[in-house]
C-alpha cells in the first residue's frame, strides 16, 4: 500500500504566496494560484478560483509547485465558509486516485458532491411575540398561535402552524398586525441525536463475545479489520451496534454502509430502537437539501453516525472512529461508471489512512475478505447460530429434469404442493427469481425476430404491468408493437421466459385467494415504498411475497417458513469470474429468510444442475469446502485474489474509430513474465448507451505493480479525444 503524501510544512499561507488547488475536474493534478492581499489559507481549506471564463470552486491542496510564471499566476478569488477538507480525506482522495487510475480532481468531486454545502446554511425565520402587542381582534385560532409561542421559543411558520393548528395565513395576519415579530435563527438539524446509554437487548454468550472483541477494537483505537461471519438470523447487526455504541460514548464519528440503504427500512427501525434515534442517511433517494445539511453537519462534526451507500465514504468526516461495512460481499459496493472503485476495498483503506477499526459483516464472506482472515490480517468473530434458538431450514433440490413443470408455467408441483401447506397452515410464503419485468425476451413466432434495444447489445424486457418494453442497461422505453417489425406478421410477437411479474401471474391462477406482492427494483421506488411493503409482510398482509435479489437481503419475516427458488442456476451462466461464488452468496442469502423464528423454515430450489458444487454446498452446509474449492480453482488459475486484473475499456459512437484505437492499444500491451494482456474484443454488451465497446483484459501476478503498468501502458499509445478509455482495477463485471 502506497504511503500518504506528506502534510504541507505550511501551516497557512499568507498573502503573496503560491498555493495548489485541486479542482473537482479530471485534469493531471492542482493548479497554481496566488493568495491575495488581505486572505491567510490552509491546507484543505475550499476556494473559488478563476479557471478559463469562468470561477470554479477548488480545495488547497498544499504549496504551490511554480508549474506558471509568476506574471501568469492569478489569485484566489476568495476562500469559503465552510469547514476545511479533513487531511485523512485528502490523503484518501489521492490513494483512490492512484489505485483506480484516475485523475485525483475526479474523485475530488465526490468528496465536493454537494457544492451547496459549501455556503453556510441560510438562517432560518422564525416568529416570537413582540415585546408590546397592540390591540388586535383575537379570533380563537390567533389565540391558540398567541398561546404557543407564549409558552416556548421562536418557532419557523410551518412549525408554528402545526403546532397551533392553523393555517400560515394566520401567523401572517398577526405578523401584519405587529403581535408577531420575525426573528432569524440558524438552521439546526430537526432530529435528536442517537444515544449510546440506551439498553440494547440480551445477547447471546457468542454474541457476547464477538460484540466485547469489536468493543476493544474500538478502546484500542487503532487501524484493525475484523470479519464478523454469522448465520443468517444470528444477531450481527445487534453485534456491530455494540461497537458503534463504543464509538458514540467516545465522541466520535461512525459510518455504517449498506449495499442498499433505500431498502434497509428493517435495520432503521433496528437501529431507532436500539439507539432511540435515526442516524443520518446519505443515498441517492434524499433530496437535495437533505444533501447539503447531512454534508454540512458531517463536516462540522455535528453527525455522529451516518448510514449510507458506497458514496458515503467520501463524505468529510473530522473525526471518524469506527467503519462498518454490511454485507460486505455485495457487489453493489462496486461503482461501475466514473471513478471505478470497490466501497469495501476502499474502506479498508480509508481505515488504515485514519488509523481506525472496521468492521465486515456478512453471512456469505466474499473469497478476498475469507482469504485476509485465514491469512491473519483480517481478525474473525463467528456466529454459527441463530438468535433466539431458531433453527437453520432445510435446503432441497427440486431436479426440474424430472420434476418439470407444464409448458408456459415455472412452478414445479413440488414447490405448488410446499406452497399449499404453507399458506394452509396460515404461514408466509416467498418466491425468488432473479429477472425483473413480465419476460426477458419477446419474438417473432413467424421469423423468429428478437425485440432489442437500438442502442445496447441486449433483448428488450417486457413490463407487461406498465405495457412497454425496456431495457434494464440504459433505460430505452417502447410500447410493444402490434406487428413483428421485420416480417409485419400481426399477433406474433410472443413472451419468452419468465420474470417475477409473469411469475406472480400463474401465483394468481394457482392461489387466487392467496394475498400477494411483487418486490423488484422498479416496484419499491424508494424508501417509503419498502418500508410500507416490510409492514404489510410484517403484519401478516401479504401471503406471498415474489422478490428478485432484493428480498434476499437483511428482511426479518417471523412468519415466513418457506422459500422458492424458481430459476437457481441464472447466475451461473456467462463465464464470470465469480459467477459461482455469487451464485451461492445470494440463493444462501435468499434460503435464510426462511425460518427465522419459532416456526421451522424450508427452502426449495428448482435446477437443472443439482449435481453442480453451488447446489450440493447450499444443502450439505458444508461453506468451508466449497471456499476451499473456489480458493483452489481462483489459484490455479492466478485469479483473484492470488492474481490481479484490470480491464481496460475503450468505447465511442464511431465504431471504426473504437476498434483502430482497441488495437492501438493492444499493440502497445505490456507483455513480460508477469503481465499478459488479453484482447482486444468486443465486449459482452458491444453496444451500450448508443456507444460501441471493445476490452482488454490485464492478468498478472499478486506482487505486480499493476497500476504503474497500466499508467505506462495507456501513455504510451495515442487515442482520439473521441474515443473515452475506462481503467477498472478488479473488475466485478466483465459485461
Amino acid at each position: 500500500m502506497p504511503c500518504p503524501p506528506a502534510k504541507s510544512k505550511h501551516a497557512s499561507f499568507v498573502a503573496g504566496e503560491r498555493v495548489s488547488v485541486m479542482l473537482p475536474l479530471p485534469l493531471g493534478g492542482a493548479y497554481d494560484y496566488r493568495v491575495p492581499d488581505g486572505l491567510t489559507l490552509a491546507v484543505g481549506d475550499f476556494v473559488t478560483v478563476p479557471l478559463a471564463s469562468r470561477h470554479i470552486t477548488g480545495v488547497v491542496w498544499g504549496v504551490g509547485e511554480g508549474q506558471v510564471a509568476e506574471q501568469k499566476t492569478k489569485n484566489v478569488s476568495a476562500r469559503l465558509d465552510a469547514p476545511p477538507l479533513p487531511d485523512t480525506s485528502r490523503h484518501f482522495v489521492e490513494w483512490v486516485a492512484r489505485y483506480t487510475v484516475c485523475p485525483p480532481g475526479a474523485v475530488l468531486k465526490m468528496a465536493m458532491s454537494v457544492p451547496a454545502a459549501l455556503n453556510p446554511p441560510r438562517p432560518v425565520t422564525a416568529f416570537a411575540l413582540a415585546e408590546t402587542t397592540p390591540e388586535v381582534r383575537l379570533t380563537p385560532a390567533r389565540q391558540r398561535v398567541i398561546q404557543v409561542l407564549s409558552d416556548g421559543p421562536p418557532r419557523p411558520a410551518t412549525e408554528l402552524a402545526r403546532e397551533a393548528g392553523v393555517g400560515p395565513s394566520v401567523a401572517r395576519g398577526l405578523v401584519g398586525a405587529g403581535v408577531l415579530v420575525a426573528r432569524s435563527l440558524p438552521q439546526r438539524a430537526a432530529r435528536a441525536a442517537p444515544d449510546w446509554r440506551c439498553p440494547g437487548p440480551a445477547l447471546s454468550t457468542n454474541q457476547s463475545t464477538a460484540a466485547s472483541a469489536l468493543k476493544a477494537m474500538v478502546v484500542a483505537d487503532e487501524f484493525a479489520v475484523t470479519l464478523l461471519d454469522g448465520v443468517p438470523g444470528s444477531g450481527k447487526t445487534e453485534v456491530y451496534f455494540e461497537a458503534v455504541a463504543e464509538t458514540l460514548k467516545r465522541g466520535r464519528q461512525v459510518l455504517v454502509m449498506l449495499p442498499e440503504i433505500a431498502l434497509g427500512a428493517q435495520w432503521m427501525e433496528r437501529f431507532c430502537a436500539r439507539f432511540g434515534a435515526a442516524p443520518a442517511e446519505w443515498h441517492s433517494d434524499l433530496s437535495q437539501a437533505q444533501r447539503r445539511l447531512t454534508w454540512r453537519t458531517v463536516a462540522e462534526g455535528r453527525k455522529r453516525i451516518v448510514v449510507g451507500a458506497r458514496s458515503a465514504l467520501f463524505l468529510p468526516f473530522p473525526d471518524l472512529g469506527l467503519i462498518v461495512i454490511d454485507e460486505e460481499h455485495d457487489a453493489a459496493f462496486k461503482q461501475e461508471e466514473g471513478v471505478v472503485y470497490s466501497a469495501r476495498d476502499m474502506a479498508v483503506v480509508r481505515a488504515r489512512l485514519g488509523d481506525i477499526p472496521l468492521v465486515l459483516a456478512s453471512a456469505t464472506p466474499s473469497l478476498e475478505t475469507f482469504e485476509n482472515a485465514r491469512a491473519g490480517r483480517y481478525a474473525i468473530q463467528h456466529l454459527p447460530d441463530r438468535h433466539a434458538g431458531a433453527s437453520l431450514p432445510d435446503v432441497a433440490l427440486v431436479d426440474m429434469r424430472s420434476d418439470a413443470p407444464s409448458s408456459g408455467r415455472w412452478l414445479s408441483q413440488t414447490l405448488l404442493d410446499a406452497i399449499k401447506g404453507t399458506l394452509e397452515a396460515g404461514e408466509q410464503a416467498m418466491l425468488f427469481l432473479n429477472r425483473r419485468g413480465y419476460a426477458p425476451l419477446t419474438l417473432c413466432r413467424t421469423c423468429g425476430h428478437r425485440l432489442q434495444c437500438p442502442r445496447c447489445t441486449a433483448w428488450l424486457v417486457e413490463h407487461r404491468k406498465v405495457e412497454r418494453l425496456q431495457c434494464h442497461h440504459c433505460g430505452y422505453r417502447a410500447r410493444l408493437p402490434k406487428l413483428c417489425p421485420s416480417c409485419d406478421a400481426e399477433g406474433t410477437l410472443a413472451a419468452c421466459g419468465p420474470g417475477v411479474e409473469r411469475l406472480a401471474e400463474e401465483v394468481r391462477e394457482r392461489f387466487p385467494d392467496a394475498r400477494q406482492a411483487v418486490a423488484a427494483s422498479d416496484t419499491l421506488t424508494g424508501p417509503r415504498a419498502a418500508a410500507d411493503l416490510v409492514r404489510s409482510i410484517e403484519e401478516h398482509h401479504v401471503d406471498l411475497l415474489i422478490g428478485t435479489q432484493i428480498v434476499a437481503k437483511g428482511h426479518h419475516f417471523p412468519m415466513l417458513t418457506l422459500v422458492g427458488v424458481v430459476d437457481a442456476d441464472l447466475g451461473l451462466a456467462g463465464g464470470d469470474l465469480r459467477a459461482a461464488e455469487r451464485t451461492y452468496q445470494l440463493l444462501y442469502q435468499v434460503a435464510g429468510r426462511a425460518g427465522r423464528a419459532e416456526r421451522p423454515g424450508r427452502v426449495l430450489v428448482q435446477t437443472y444442475m443439482p449435481e453442480s458444487t453451488v447446489m450440493q454446498t447450499l444443502v450439505s452446509g458444508e461453506r468451508q469446502s466449497f471456499l476451499d474449492a473456489e480458493a483452489k480453482d481462483r489459484r490455479n488459475a492466478g485469479m483473484p485474489p492470488f492474481g490481479r486484473l484490470a480491464a481496460v475499456v475503450v468505447s465511442g459512437r464511431d465504431e471504426d474509430a473504437v476498434d483502430e484505437a482497441a488495437r492501438t492499444l493492444g499493440r502497445a500491451a505490456p507483455r513480460t513474465n508477469d503481465i499478459q494482456v488479453l484482447g482486444p474484443a468486443p465486449a459482452p454488451l458491444a453496444l451500450l448507451r448508443g456507444r460501441h465497446r471493445r476490452r482488454l483484459l490485464l492478468k498478472a501476478g499478486r506482487d505486480v505493480n499493476v497500476q504503474a503498468a497500466l499508467r505506462s501502458w495507456l501513455a504510451a499509445a495515442r487515442v482520439p479525444r473521441s474515443v473515452r478509455v475506462r481503467v477498472d482495477v478488479d473488475p466485478y463485471s466483465f459485461l
